[in-house]
């Protein structure tokens, strides 16, 4: 799912994130996927609050699809991932991994396609994604 043009952040596992066996709790992976998409969002100049002023519309999620293929641990550091797969009027698709920063390669521990949609935020309906927006996503495909 890795693009060679997708978005990176790093993470580092904190106690916070693991179980009491020093394992990333499964949910915390969607958590490392809300801030790298936010971070993504941010590097294409695309602040979600002052979007949602502007505008008066946000994104939801709509639907997650998610695959864990290795633990991450304590103090691991991570590198989140993502990318742009489908830009639709209403909706976009978000492919996204979790990678374990390594110095040789980085190992794909998680992935996850995101669907999130664009509502307006006073009534919570789908509405149309603003035509300004897919335009600066247009850059990222």
């Amino acid at each position: 799912m890795l693009k060679p043009a997708a978005f990176q952040w790093p993470l580092r596992v904190y106690w916070e994130d693991t179980d009491a066996g020093g394992i990333v709790f499964y949910a915390n992976y969607l958590k490392f996927f809300e801030r790298s998409r936010t971070e993504w969002l941010r590097s294409l100049g695309i602040e979600q609050q002052a979007l949602r002023e502007r505008t008066g519309g946000m994104f939801v999620v709509t639907e997650t699809n998610v695959h864990y293929h290795r633990p991450a641990r304590l103090d691991d550091e991570l590198i989140v991932t993502a990318s742009l797969i489908e830009k639709g009027r209403a909706s976009l698709i978000i492919g996204q991994s979790a990678l374990l920063k390594s110095e040789h390669a980085q190992v794909l521990l998680c992935e996850d396609t995101i669907r999130i949609g664009w509502v307006d935020a006073a009534v919570l309906k789908p509405a149309r994604i603003p035509a300004h927006l897919l335009d600066r996503l247009e850059t990222t495909t």
